[in-house]
């Protein structure tokens, strides 16, 4: 069983890890090709920014690479069965998280083509921008990554399978699900800002200011999920045989899980409008930020109430 969740959980892993990296690749691809329409003298430097755009949406989906190689060939041995949840979880967990991360990705890398071929005089600006905001977007990949590993090589052998068996796929849903929408939500800041620079050269501090903390903002439902993941993977839960106790904390980790994708997108949205506008209005940044920041602030609230109830599954229920 060990190796069937571990196989399982490898292709998952890949399978959904190779979603979200071509879909942003294929959007930057698309507006190179429309920048080159409208700037056909400067192509070969669209054409190397396009590349180093899409090699970074691809982290995504290398991460997921790595983790379902992990998956295939590391040595799990025949410890106890817990050890199968665990390994389905993390192929879950890294699956699903690099889903945003690929998309998100792709925006800035986009925006920036289409941005040169507007100013090429500031193809540097416009180029840095794009690194800075697609790194940005790894960040929920990242966070998916490192509890995929936890879930990997950690010993859950003293933990009882009855619930233990859902505590650790729960942990794979939460970060892994919470990532998509602060992913997408973070790249949508990005391409945004990439925009905005192209418009307006000399907005690129403030547009740069406001992209990176409406990033942050929209990386919170990420957050929240992998601090539910760590509860749901460092708790000792007594043994159970009810399967309401196994479902209270699968249910922790689908509540957060679902529950950070729409904050996390909703948030960029809000982000993405504030460094457009920014741009364009660089005398009103501070109110711009001001309203960005109250409005992310409502959007996070539903995040809030999904951790809420998963604190109330694992602890109360």
């Amino acid at each position: 069983m060990i190796h069937v969740a571990a196989y399982t959980g490898g292709g998952i892993c890949m399978g959904l890890g190779a979603m979200g990296a071509a879909i942003g690749e294929g959007y930057t691809a698309a507006q190179a090709n429309l920048a080159v329409s409208r700037n056909p003298k400067i192509s070969g430097d669209l054409f190397k920014n396009m590349l180093v755009g899409q090699a970074v949406a691809e982290s995504a989906s290398i991460f997921a690479l790595v983790i379902a190689i992990l998956l295939l060939f590391t040595n799990t041995g025949t410890g106890a069965l817990i050890k199968a949840a665990a390994l389905l979880g993390a192929g879950i967990c890294m699956g699903f998280g690099a889903i945003g991360s690929g998309v998100g990705s792709g925006f800035p890398g986009g925006q920036a083509c289409l941005g040169i071929a507007r100013q090429p005089a500031v193809t540097n600006r416009i180029t840095t921008n794009m690194l800075i905001g697609s790194a940005v977007c790894q960040t929920p990949a990242i966070f998916s990554m490192v509890v995929a590993l936890m879930l990997i090589f950690m010993d859950f052998s003293h933990s009882a399978f009855y619930p233990g068996w859902a505590a650790l796929i729960g942990a794979g849903l939460s970060t892994g699900l919470a990532a998509i929408g602060s992913g997408y939500g973070g790249g949508m800041a990005a391409g945004a800002c990439c925009e905005g620079i192209a418009r307006q050269p000399e907005s690129v501090g403030n547009a740069t200011t406001t992209m990176l903390v409406g990033q942050a903002v929209s990386q919170t439902p990420a957050i929240f999920g992998l601090l539910v993941s760590f509860i749901l993977m460092f708790k000792t839960f007594p043994e159970s045989p009810a399967l309401s106790a196994s479902m209270a904390l699968l249910g922790a980790g689908i509540s957060m899980g679902f529950g950070g994708i729409g904050p996390g997108i909703g948030n960029g949205m809000t982000a993405e409008g504030a460094v457009r506008w920014v741009s364009r209005r660089m005398e009103h940044a501070g109110e711009l930020m001001r309203i960005m920041l109250v409005g992310q602030a409502v959007s996070q609230s539903t995040a809030i109430y999904a951790m809420v109830i998963s604190l109330v599954l694992i602890f109360v229920v």
